[in-house]
């Protein structure tokens, strides 16, 4: 078994036989429930599905068993169901070296199935640096970005010749080095890692070949990751609103509760007479621009008011028997509503400097801090974004409650946030240009000096954006 592969159908793929005919069941990269239909299914081709739904078999051996019990004449059907199944990306394989298993492939796609090459044994090669691994379901995985399969790592040469891929290699410098390894059992897995996407090659000179190409050398580990999680095409996770924790966990209620000693009411601007009265959104639109000069002036208690009454106010809940949603002047993944509003005022008419909550139901500030070092820290990192070191009147920071959302969705929670974000920045925008104010927004910000300004868990609510909010140069 040194050299072999066994074949198997993912985990949950199942047979039943419905009205005289054998049907697959199986889901899709996006979990959908789906069916192929196998009529006329002979008994040695039923034979080798029922072993693919269990421990799984050699191809060869799996040809056999149907050549032996219906004729040579069915191995057609055979193929052509069992290169259908692999295109459907329904086909794992466990790859052995030395009679015991060193890795499984698993496909995270429909595509053709993986081609395993060989690896030249004079070349030198090092672990792709998009190459990550994790505990998944009780064992350790190896997935990239660049691949279209995750590497079900079984046994200890697996992680052996990975942790010496760190720097290049050739495969017998890793039999060498490793001790009780075989050179077979290096050669298998790194022919698995390069045809899965996980390994490159190093040149002569020392260039890594994957960092030569300008399209690929331009990501980041982190952005190319969560660019393929949260797109469908290369994972199997379940995407969008299935409610994961329904009945499991309490969701969060709508609007966050808040306790505080202090609390401003703030202007309300009449919605009605803006709308007669208001400048036209072709204007506004075309005359929206980020503002890093700020006036003298303060803002004022009243701007400050129209602002976030015409920008993030609640206009009204919405109850159903699952969820409680809100509706508001900007859009927001499934009317969750997660982000929180904090304001840390530098300087406003009729308003002390600290940093505030905003209710945006009640259209009040409620004082978190007063302007302590953790506060003058959030200025003054804000201060830091402008090219003139000016700090901001007003910081508005988003944070966000991410159970509101993450109790929804899977996969695309955070990037739903993001979305969000980008929605709330437009919106504050445009409000800030029709009130004739100089907005920015901030391209980052500090989570951790933020949940301790404000006291709370950072896995629970974290900032997520920053926008400066001032008066204009005269």
């Amino acid at each position: 078994m040194s050299e072999t592969s066994i074949l198997s159908f993912l985990p949950g793929i199942s047979l039943e036989q419905q009205n005289q005919e054998w049907v697959l069941h199986y889901q899709t990269t996006t979990h959908t429930k789906n069916t192929i239909s196998l009529p006329n299914c002979s008994q040695g081709t039923l034979k080798a599905w029922q072993i693919l739904c269990h421990d799984g078999e050699t191809r060869e051996k799996l040809s056999s068993l149907v050549q032996e019990t219906d004729g040579l004449s069915n191995l057609a059907e055979f193929y052509y169901y069992l290169a259908q199944f692999e295109r459907l990306g329904l086909i794992c394989q466990t790859i052995y070296a030395d009679a015991t298993p060193i890795a499984k492939v698993l496909p995270l796609a429909p595509a053709p199935g993986l081609a395993i090459g060989e690896v030249a044994g004079e070349k030198s090669y090092v672990l792709s640096r998009f190459a990550y691994l994790h505990r998944q379901n009780n064992q350790i995985v190896l997935e990239s970005p660049l691949s279209k399969v995750q590497l079900v790592i079984l046994d200890w040469r697996g992680g052996a010749i990975l942790a010496e891929l760190n720097q290049p290699c050739s495969y017998s410098q890793l039999w060498e080095k490793i001790s009780g390894i075989s050179a077979n059992a290096v050669q298998k897995f790194l022919n698995l890692l390069d045809a899965a996407k996980m390994l490159s090659e190093v040149t002569i000179d020392g260039e890594i070949v994957e960092d030569k190409q300008d399209a690929l050398v331009q990501w980041e580990f982190h952005d190319l990751l969560f660019h393929s999680k949260v797109r469908t095409g290369r994972h199997r996770q379940p995407v969008g609103r299935t409610y994961r924790f329904l009945e499991k966990i309490p969701q969060l209620p709508a609007i966050k509760t808040q306790v505080a000693d202090t609390i401003i009411p703030l202007y309300r601007p009449d919605i009605e007479a803006l709308k007669k009265n208001d400048l036209p959104l072709t204007r506004v639109l075309e005359e929206r621009k980020s503002i890093r000069h700020y006036g003298n002036q303060p803002i004022s208690d009243r701007q400050l008011g129209e602002f976030l009454y015409r920008s993030l106010r609640v206009r009204n809940i919405l109850k159903t028997e699952t969820e409680e949603l809100s509706n508001r002047p900007y859009p927001s993944a499934g009317a969750c509503y997660e982000l929180e509003v904090y304001t840390a005022i530098n300087c406003c008419d009729n308003i002390p400097s600290g940093l505030y909550h905003y209710n945006p139901q009640a259209h009040q500030l409620f004082l978190v801090s007063p302007r302590t070092s953790k506060v003058e820290a959030l200025l003054e990192e804000a201060a830091q974004n402008n090219p003139e070191k000016q700090t901001p009147q007003i910081l508005i920071i988003l944070a966000a409650r991410f159970p509101r959302i993450t109790w929804y969705y899977e996969s695309i929670a955070y990037a739903g946030i993001l979305k969000n974000v980008g929605a709330v920045f437009q919106t504050m925008y445009l409000v800030a240009t029709s009130l004739d104010l100089a907005p920015c927004a901030i391209g980052c910000g500090n989570a951790d000096l933020f949940a301790a300004a404000v006291g709370c868990d950072y896995y629970a609510e974290s900032s997520v954006g920053e926008f400066a909010l001032c008066s204009k140069q005269s």
